[in-house]
């Protein structure tokens, strides 16, 4: 059973009324996209899907921006306001309880950041919320690429994490962006990949990076480029 919460060095986020809870994937997630948009430095960041708050807190702890925080579920979205408000970071920090669909703010983004639900047409569980979290039900990509347009500024950039078997459908809807650097994340070098982390551009037309990250060596230990990243956050580390 998970925890209920999770602590980090600089915030905690309480995830008893989430049905997605905090995954080493998504702390990945949001330490890689910290560093690289830090250079950028925005000032208005988007998250689609905040869930727990956990995106937006990274962000926070690093970059000096206000963050608006979607999310559909009202559960998860008061306890994303829960973990936001307990924190360092809660006057950088708004969370809206809406569907992205009809989040209409007075301004564009510097940046967006999105953890979307993974499971496009797969089986669903009869736990309404979690197949909000989990499955693609209430906002598919296709859906996720229209309102990224529509909310990015022209200089912006936005990031996504997906199950890896999902690049290149995903790289085929978004050819209207520039694909500035992918990395791709395995547990072990004797694990296949299982995620990817996109990382575009709406006007910088560069030649794409490509990159790769194990989270663990094989004894169980985590790798140095995942400690590196990892280090601002995780309490032990």
């Amino acid at each position: 059973m998970a925890n209920s919460f999770f602590k980090f060095k600089q915030f905690t986020i309480q995830q008893d009324a989430c049905a997605m809870k905090v995954t080493t994937d998504a702390c990945l997630f949001g330490a890689w996209c910290a560093n690289k948009i830090k250079e950028n430095n925005p000032k208005n960041i988007l998250d689609i899907g905040a869930g727990t708050g956990l995106l937006s807190l990274m962000l926070a702890q690093n970059i000096n921006a206000l963050i608006d925080a979607v999310e559909i579920d009202e559960q998860a979205a008061n306890q994303a306001k829960q973990n936001i408000n307990t924190s360092l970071f809660e006057n950088k920090i708004s969370v809206h309880h809406s569907p992205i669909q009809n989040f209409e703010p007075s301004i564009l983004y510097d940046f967006i950041i999105t953890n979307p639900p993974f499971f496009e047409n797969d089986l669903l569980s009869n736990n309404s919320q979690k197949n909000i979290a989990l499955h693609s039900t209430q906002l598919q990509l296709t859906e996720l690429i229209v309102h990224i347009k529509r909310l990015l500024k022209p200089e912006g950039f936005f990031a996504i994490l997906l199950p890896y078997h999902r690049a290149i459908y995903f790289e085929n809807l978004a050819k209207d962006f520039y694909l500035i650097n992918k990395t791709v994340v395995q547990q072990t070098t004797q694990h296949n990949y299982f995620r990817i982390m996109l990382f575009y551009s709406n006007s910088n037309n560069q030649k794409t990076e490509i990159n790769s990250i194990c989270i663990n060596q094989s004894n169980n230990i985590y790798t140095k480029e995942f400690i590196e990243l990892l280090q601002p956050y995780y309490l032990y580390l």
